[in-house]
């Protein structure tokens, strides 16, 4: 623990120095506004790095999150507003607060139950505070599929869900069916309305099967480009560019390429 006390210790000056009068002066240009996109592109590059596998690029790239954290206090200490140690305290106060089942007497056998208890806990802090609904907190400018999920997940701590995944799955096929026939009526404003309810309700069936929306069409975004630019190079070695290409000859290289992938060739 002295260890990691003391590296944080040593981080924090590092950040003070890079900040003082004499520091780095790209350091001492930067204000909350101008760190935004920093931040955003480190947490992008950190979640690449989680799906790599390499422990190297996985310590690197937290440290840089970390960065921006320690940069974004590092701002407000020189205000006079809050520290390093002010968000750490804090943190830790919330933790212990809203995790009773492990440092209090109330239980919690399940993840279920400790969801439930958190989403009460949270709702007593705020007692006095003006009315706020069970859905706030969720970023808007989170991607539309995560967004979908916390929304969903947030609304079922307070009992707004199915029953179980026979429900969402029923929903899924109402929401495809009231798409057909916002297509067969011709009405686009209708048509992009019912997609995205489709698109609501396939992410809410996915959250019954504990399948991270978001994750699995990265993957298959993922796997459809790895196949398309297999079926290009299969076309150019036979001397057939794309774009004069039939359907049914586009259909057989496709084929080809899915079956030597899952031959692992």
């Amino acid at each position: 623990m002295a260890e990691v006390v003391a590296s944080v210790a040593r981080l924090l000056e590092i950040m003070r120095r890079l900040r003082a009068p004499g520091g780095c002066p790209w350091d001492r240009e930067q204000t909350l506004r101008s760190l935004k996109p920093c931040l955003l592109e480190e947490t992008y590059e950190l979640l690449e790095a989680m799906e790599g596998g390499d422990a190297g690029a996985h310590v690197e790239e937290l440290g840089d999150v970390l960065l921006q954290v320690v940069f974004q206090c590092a701002i407000r200490e020189e205000e006079g507003v809050f520290s390093f140690g002010d968000v750490a305290e804090a943190l830790a106060d919330k933790l212990v607060r809203r995790h009773p089942h492990v440092f209090g007497e109330v239980a919690a056998a399940t993840s279920g139950e400790v969801l439930r208890n958190w989403e009460a806990i949270k709702q007593g802090e705020r007692a006095g505070q003006p009315e706020r609904s069970a859905l706030d907190g969720v970023p808007a400018a989170l991607p539309a599929l995560l967004k979908a999920q916390r929304v969903q997940a947030k609304a079922s701590r307070v009992g707004f869900d199915w029953p179980d995944a026979s429900g969402a799955v029923e929903k899924v096929e109402e929401e495809l069916a009231e798409l057909r026939e916002a297509v067969a009526s011709g009405d686009r404003r209708q048509v992009e309305e019912e997609a995205g309810d489709l698109l609501f309700s396939v992410v809410n069936y996915c959250r019954f099967l504990e399948v991270d929306a978001e994750g699995a069409l990265d993957g298959t975004v993922g796997k459809f480009g790895r196949r398309f630019r297999a079926v290009e190079r299969l076309m150019r070695e036979r001397g057939r560019p794309l774009k004069s290409c039939t359907l049914a000859e586009l259909d057989e290289a496709w084929e080809a390429v899915k079956g030597k992938e899952r031959a692992g060739v």
